[in-house]
């Protein structure tokens, strides 16, 4: 199978970060990547890492191009899919959304955390969200898909096993996230400054996080899918910004409602079969550094038996399994290819 791919916005982190995987993988012809201030410009030569691989210049925004592709991908801000995306539905394209435009279901509520009117409201319930640890099947017969932001993706998955089994008290959850400076985009914020962000350790968006209603609505949606239809998820999440370029590593913090299950056993089986999920031995600590540049998130659990509180560590790379190596991942599934193809790189150390 040969999938034409489209990318528009491929000139940020997570658009070079696509770009990267896509150009190895196997089953996939990139046709088109847009850029408007770049336009006319080689790709490698803003993406050097990309000369012998890559032999495209970015290309203007192209609706008829765009349309004569099997998918499309949005590297964009927050605001830009929703303008595009119907058109290229009705075309019989598929879309990968990597920022927020389908992720909520709920349009007021994205509309109070982002700020904007929502343009197609009718596509968020069309969307599939893009985990494929909770979602696969939708995933597979999606026309449309919401990839999860970084902080969701390392998130959920951490809390996920114990939502299954409701073990876990949904009011009482607490993540404690970390992220590298990549997080916030490549446009230039003085925040983010070398001199303002080396050496310094801070957090932010304490009051409100606009990735805190997308958490809560996929762990809603998960109590709901396993039977527990009455209980709402209120936790607390808090993100810091760390000096590192890339990576997220999430403390989450929960209390249990049942004690004496074998906590590590428990997550090993829920992932056993998953690839792109590790569960290290109980008592473990997971590095960022050992997932960065890989599709993987690593987890451990802490638990002492008996003991109603559970920390679970959670680390992905936010460029990858965090954006761009889980929309690829999504590609795979929808085109019923392996889904590790593409994306079998291996972490880089040191």
């Amino acid at each position: 199978m040969n999938i034409k791919v489209g990318i528009v916005g491929g000139t940020g982190y997570t658009g070079v970060e696509l770009l990267r995987l896509l150009v190895l993988h196997p089953n996939v012809e990139i046709k088109i990547i847009t850029s408007r201030s770049e336009a006319g410009n080689n790709v490698a030569d803003m993406f050097p890492n990309l000369r012998g691989h890559l032999d495209l210049q970015f290309a203007p925004m192209d609706n008829s191009a765009l349309k004569s592709c099997d998918l499309v991908y949005f590297a964009t801000p927050n605001g830009i899919a929703m303008q595009w995306t119907r058109e290229l539905m009705n075309a019989g394209v598929r879309v990968i959304d990597l920022a927020a435009d389908f992720r909520l279901k709920d349009v007021d509520v994205w509309q109070k955390w982002y700020g904007q009117i929502h343009t197609c409201p009718d596509l968020l319930e069309t969307a599939v969200y893009g985990l494929p640890e909770i979602n696969r099947a939708r995933i597979k017969n999606a026309q449309l898909i919401a990839n999860p932001g970084c902080y969701p993706t390392a998130v959920q998955l951490g809390f996920l096993p114990l939502l299954e089994h409701g073990i876990v008290d949904p009011d009482s959850l607490i993540a404690d996230c970390k992220s590298g400076v990549s997080g916030a985009g490549r446009q230039p914020s003085v925040g983010f400054l070398f001199c303002e962000a080396g050496e310094n350790f801070k957090a932010y968006a304490v009051s409100g996080h606009r990735h805190q209603p997308e958490i809560k609505q996929g762990m809603e949606f998960v109590l709901s899918d396993h039977g527990h239809l009455d209980q709402q998820v209120d936790f607390t999440f808090v993100p810091h910004l760390t000096p590192m370029a890339r990576g997220i590593h999430a403390t989450l913090y929960a209390r249990l409602n049942n004690s004496n299950v074998d906590l590590n056993q428990l997550f090993a089986e829920r992932y056993k079969d998953e690839h792109y999920v590790d569960v290290m031995p109980a008592g473990s600590h997971p590095e960022t550094r050992s997932v960065r540049g890989a599709n993987t998130c690593r987890m451990a659990v802490h638990h002492n038996k008996g003991s109603s509180k559970v920390v679970i560590l959670s680390v992905i790379d936010n460029l990858v399994k965090g954006a761009a190596g889980q929309a690829v991942q999504n590609m795979n599934i929808m085109f019923g290819l392996d889904e590790k193809s593409g994306l079998e790189g291996i972490a880089l150390i040191p």
